[in-house]
Parts: structure tokens; C-alpha cells; sequence
């Protein structure tokens, strides 16, 4: 149930040993033109500096919520952080992935101008 605080768009990043990529990842997450936004690390067990990058980040930026949980793959944690989430929409994106700086806004502006429930 979305509730009047909660935020727009909660983003999901399943994570597992990407502890050289990461920081791309998060840092194009923060840096969006939206920002009414959740950020949900789900660290998958990793056994590499991941987890710190994740609590560096978390300290920072109130929106992150980490969830730290032994290693389950990819689709258990993305289930994991996606029971967490409270945003109207949710997005998904991989640890070595990364965002334009404009990505979640085109997709929220296209939902809400076609009325979509998935863009």
C-alpha cells in the first residue's frame, strides 16, 4: 500500500561480488533528475568490498535501504527487495548497469502522460 510519503519510484539493485563496478551503478542511481525515489541494495552474500560500498553509500543518502542477507541468486534477492519496496512504480537495475541521468524521469513522464501501469 502506497502511502502519502512514500516515494515515487523504489529502485531494486540486486547485488553479488561487484565491488569494481558498484559504485557506477549507485552513483547513477542518486544522481537522477527525479529524486522522489527509494534506493533498495539487496547485497546477495557477497564475499568482495561490496557490502562496504553499499554502507558508504547508505550513509550519505538518507533514501538507501540496504538489505544484507546470505546468498540466495538473483532472483530471490530481487524478490527480497521488492517485498521492501513502497514506490507507486518499481525499476530494477543489475550492479553493472548503470543510469542516465534522465532515465527514471522519461519513464515516470511516459507512465503517468499513457495512464500505463508498466513502461
Amino acid at each position: 500500500m502506497n502511502k502519502m510519503n512514500d516515494p515515487v519510484v523504489s529502485v531494486i539493485c540486486p547485488i553479488y561480488n561487484a565491488e569494481k563496478v558498484l559504485w557506477k551503478c549507485i552513483s547513477s542511481i542518486i544522481r537522477q533528475d527525479f529524486q522522489d525515489i527509494e534506493i533498495i541494495l539487496v547485497n546477495d552474500g557477497s564475499t568482495d568490498g561490496s557490502l562496504r560500498i553499499c554502507q558508504k553509500y547508505a550513509r550519505k543518502d538518507p533514501r538507501i535501504n540496504i538489505i544484507d542477507k546470505p546468498n540466495g541468486g538473483r532472483s530471490q534477492a530481487t524478490k527480497d527487495g521488492f517485498l521492501r519496496a513502497k514506490g507507486v512504480f518499481v525499476s530494477f537495475i543489475d550492479s553493472d548497469d548503470y543510469l542516465e541521468k534522465n532515465a527514471i524521469s522519461t519513464l515516470v513522464n511516459l507512465a503517468k502522460e499513457h495512464n500505463l501501469d508498466m513502461v
